[in-house]
């Protein structure tokens, strides 16, 4: 009866055990907990009790969530060492406690922190053949002019009097072209500034009328050269006009936006510096390089060797353009993105060393890709039932999303601002536009076309110059110089107007990576509400247009 009695009692103690359980359990998630003193009062006698039923209270909490309260608190609140849990019950709760979580055998990456001060040197491979370009360049540029000097002195007389007549008839114009280029340059970039309505509208008709007016001039000197370069002359400017006309839905948007991205400028006064220095260092060296193409004439293969001095001047010119547009687009983005005042000088300083190899690289790429731009537009506009025409516009048009999205002239204002290398800004940027659904806007945005025009226009005004002063002293000469008149005109005004053409394209950038800043009106977000309901359209986009086939 004692053994008996015993076991009752036993299993008694052991339910009001589990009932005391359970309510401190409902207790504590009802947001009650029960006192330390109790708790210590309830483990201290549990210790003393029998074998038998402290297995079966430690398995009445086992059988408990890992993450139960109760359990938590009795844990942390046991100070007495206990015996260890039969060997079933010890697999289970080790079991139950080792296995991870999804988020710990997957941990998600964490975002890499954003620096606007990278200190690594962007696309080395085009950095450095850039530099191996320039050190050849010098070299070619020294030994040429080497060349020249040896023929005034020791090549017979008929040479020495045709190097004289180049000397003499050719080197005052194309100084005073190289000169005449930056004077204009000055002055576009100026009255933009000042009058960035007016300006958008003057130049895409004075481009037109002094183009006209340099091909007439050319025709009216009735010889088989300054005819074919007046033809050209005239064929642009036919075409001009008929820009002027298709684009003139978009000008007021784009004067707009003009207008408010160039409000930053005068906050930085010496914004234009940089623009001076590339332009004296420009000055000094086609003053070299056309002494050296004159050399080049007592040379091997003189026809190839100006067309490589042409190329060479050409990229060298684009890469001291890029150098204006990173070092503006850094000033100004910066602005934007943390409303920072950044020194021009520092700017200028990391756009000639830590960027300089993006600055390469996409000096050799943009232009192809602008000139890719303007063939697809060109099969945009004449695809129509022709089935091999529309297949080239198709095939044409996606060989032209693949270049948008990794080689843009968007992607400068990223390279400027993080120091990211030319494709990866270029995909960056691109992605922006895409998210923020402002690719329609900026494929219809006109700026680079306004800056190219200016440069056309600066170039027709040096050819009509240049080819009245030479036809009247040497009329051998006036084809070649207007020709090279015009390049140089064209060179140098485009390096003055990456300024605009960087506060336009950081305005877009700027906006599509943070559309909420204060600094941004509601311009674009009416604009795109507009192209949305179908009250504005653009009829013709600049990028890819998508074709479907009835």
């Amino acid at each position: 009866m004692g053994a008996s009695e015993h076991v009752v009692v036993e299993k008694e103690k052991e339910n009001e055990t589990v009932a005391e359980a359970k309510k401190e359990e409902k207790d504590l998630e009802k947001g009650g907990g029960v006192g330390v003193e109790e708790r210590k009062f309830h483990s201290n006698n549990n210790n003393n009790d029998v074998n038998d039923h402290e297995e079966s209270h430690i398995s009445s909490f086992h059988r408990l969530n890992p993450t139960n309260p109760l359990r938590i608190v009795i844990n942390s609140s046991t100070r007495v060492a206990t015996p260890p849990p039969p060997a079933q019950s010890q697999r289970s709760h080790t079991h139950t406690r080792s296995i991870p979580t999804p988020q710990q055998q997957q941990p998600e990456p964490q975002p890499q922190p954003v620096t606007l001060n990278s200190r690594k040197y962007t696309n080395r491979i085009s950095l450095f053949l850039f530099v191996l370009h320039m050190f050849l360049a010098v070299t070619l540029v020294f030994f040429l002019v080497f060349k020249g000097v040896q023929g005034l002195i020791q090549e017979s007389e008929s040479n020495k009097r045709k190097e004289k007549n180049v000397l003499k008839y050719f080197l005052p114009q194309v100084e005073a072209a190289s000169f005449m280029s930056i004077i204009l340059a000055f002055i576009w970039q100026g009255a933009i500034r000042k009058w960035p309505t007016f300006m958008l509208h003057f130049i895409l008709w004075f481009t037109f009328v002094v183009s006209l007016a340099a091909g007439i001039l050319l025709i009216c000197f009735q010889k088989p050269a300054t005819d074919g370069v007046g033809v050209c002359f005239i064929a642009f400017a036919i075409g001009n006009g008929l820009y002027a006309c298709w684009v003139s839905h978009r000008i007021k948007f784009c004067c707009k936006v003009l207008s408010l991205s160039l409000q930053p400028v005068s906050k930085f006064p010496d914004l234009s510096k940089p623009t001076y220095y590339v332009l004296g260092a420009g000055f000094l060296w086609i003053s070299l390089w056309i002494l050296a193409v004159i050399g080049a004439l007592n040379f091997y293969f003189p026809p190839l060797v100006i067309i490589a001095l042409v190329l060479s001047l050409a990229w060298t010119t684009e890469v001291m353009r890029n150098v204006v547009n990173i070092t503006v687009s850094r000033v100004i983005a910066l602005y934007y993105l943390r409303g920072m005042q950044s020194s021009t000088q520092f700017c200028f300083l990391r756009a000639l060393t830590r960027n300089l190899g993006s600055a390469c690289l996409g000096s050799l790429f943009v232009p192809a890709i602008e000139a890719l731009r303007i063939v697809a537009r060109g099969l945009n506009l004449l695809e129509g039932e022709d089935e091999f025409m529309f297949c080239c516009a198709h095939c044409c048009l996606r060989v032209m999303e693949s270049i948008f999205r990794n080689g843009n002239g968007w992607a400068y204002v990223q390279i400027a601002a993080y120091g990211k290398g030319f494709v990866k800004a270029s995909q960056d940027t691109w992605a922006l536009f895409e998210k923020e659904d402002m690719v329609s806007i900026v494929d219809a945005d006109i700026t680079s076309s306004i800056c190219f025009l200016t440069g056309v226009c600066s170039g027709s005004l040096c050819v009509i110059v240049v080819a009245a002063w030479t036809y009247k002293v040497h009329q051998t000469f006036t084809a070649t110089l207007s020709l090279l008149t015009f390049f140089i005109g064209y060179l140098l005004t485009r390096i003055a107007m990456a300024v605009p053409h960087a506060c336009v394209s950081c305005y877009y950038v700027c906006y599509a990576e943070t559309p909420e800043n204060r600094l941004f009106d509601k311009t674009i977000k009416d604009r795109q509400a507009l192209l949305k309901t179908g009250r504005d359209v653009v009829p013709t986009p600049r990028g890819i247009r998508r074709y479907t086939r009835t």
